[in-house]
């Protein structure tokens, strides 16, 4: 699929969900969960072994993509994230998918990884989860 193809978020998760899923991972999709924070949702629980990654994807495109907002975004999905992680007792890996032309880099305890680098980053997922002090 295109990245033009993608006419919804949801169709978008879902296109994620499915390339975690083709590199074997277990998926749960659209994670609800509440805490004393509030209530929450995690696009997609992916797990092989005891590697947890928590994704999030993000539909930015063309004119409202900025960096800043996706930083902001990262940020505050590595703290749902760390909410989640003291609420079911796993240790998660914040991970946001957006829909940019950029590379891979961590940001406020979260990993960056474009559209365009997932299939590299499943494919060295080791390298990566070690580069960026994870493993």
């Amino acid at each position: 699929m295109k990245t033009w193809e993608f006419d919804s978020w949801q169709k978008f998760e879902e296109f994620v969900r499915d390339v975690f899923e083709s590199y074997e991972f277990e998926t749960q999709f659209r994670v609800v969960f509440r805490d004393d924070m509030g209530k929450s949702e995690i696009d997609v629980l992916a797990c092989k072994g005891k590697l947890v990654l928590a994704i999030d994807a993000k539909r930015y495109t063309g004119g409202w993509y900025r960096l800043s907002a996706v930083k902001r975004e990262a940020k505050k999905h590595a703290e749902r994230c760390r909410r989640y992680s003291k609420l079911s007792g796993r240790e998660v890996i914040p991970i946001l998918v957006p829909l940019i032309d950029d590379g891979i880099v961590s940001c406020g305890g979260c990993l960056i990884v474009p559209m365009r680098a997932l299939r590299d980053f499943l494919s060295n997922i080791e390298y990566y989860l070690t580069l960026f002090g994870y493993l």
